[in-house]
């Protein structure tokens, strides 16, 4: 029942919300994964940064894509709660420091890889300032060590947080710009790699201006 209810939310207001009202422009398809296992990597600025990851892919590809976000944040109450886990299917992480007793923090994560799953990973752990990036947290350093072969994909967005910044609840109007990078590998040095993905996304930052005029930018309209 849930998984027929979170198709109908995403097919019928989710993405007509972001591709019609909100709109999505997208540079560099072909390097979104076509399956998964993957761990995608991206910027935070707005609760829409989620949905607009997901509405990039197949409608098909739904229940595939496994977000990671705060249990203190979207648990502090039963709504939010239930949408985090049934309509996107979230898995929670504590934001605060692990104890010995909470056992693996990134237990779940690894058995989403290894059912093929696609993570949706911000590393700068909360929403932050449009245009600044923050420093990343380790997860997905320890991820890439588990799983090598998994593919990490760099994202960038730029206008969610235009649209729904943080501490807003009324969302407006504002096309959104999403930037494909592409895939690192693990390369054996936890704080390299780190470095690697966030340079990463400044990078493609510092491309923005040049956004528009990129033969590979493409906008979308193609809700299904």
């Amino acid at each position: 029942m849930f998984k027929i209810l979170r198709y109908c939310i995403h097919m019928l207001l989710i993405r007509p919300f972001l591709l019609g009202f909100v709109g999505l422009n997208l540079i560099y398809r072909e390097r979104l994964p076509a399956s998964g296992a993957a761990i995608l990597v991206a910027n935070h600025n707005s609760h829409l940064d989620v949905p607009a990851i997901i509405s990039l892919f197949p409608l098909g590809l739904l229940d595939k894509f496994r977000p990671v976000g705060a249990r203190g944040y979207f648990f502090r109450n039963r709504v939010l709660a239930w949408c985090a886990i049934h309509l996107f299917r979230l898995i929670p992480l504590n934001r605060d420091r692990f104890l010995p007793s909470d056992g693996d923090p990134l237990h779940e994560c690894s058995r989403a890889l290894e059912k093929n799953e696609i993570l949706i990973i911000f590393p700068e752990g909360t929403r932050g300032i449009p245009g600044q990036l923050g420093p990343f947290k380790p997860g997905i350093s320890h991820l890439a060590r588990r799983h090598p072969d998994v593919p990490v994909i760099p994202i960038f967005i730029d206008g969610t947080g235009k649209v729904l910044p943080k501490d807003a609840y009324i969302p407006v109007p504002f096309v959104c710009d999403v930037y494909i990078g592409n895939a690192v590998r693990w390369n054996g040095d936890k704080k390299m790699f780190l470095q690697i993905i966030r340079q990463e996304i400044l990078n493609m930052n510092n491309q923005l201006p040049h956004f528009a005029t990129d033969p590979n930018h493409e906008i979308l309209n193609q809700i299904y």
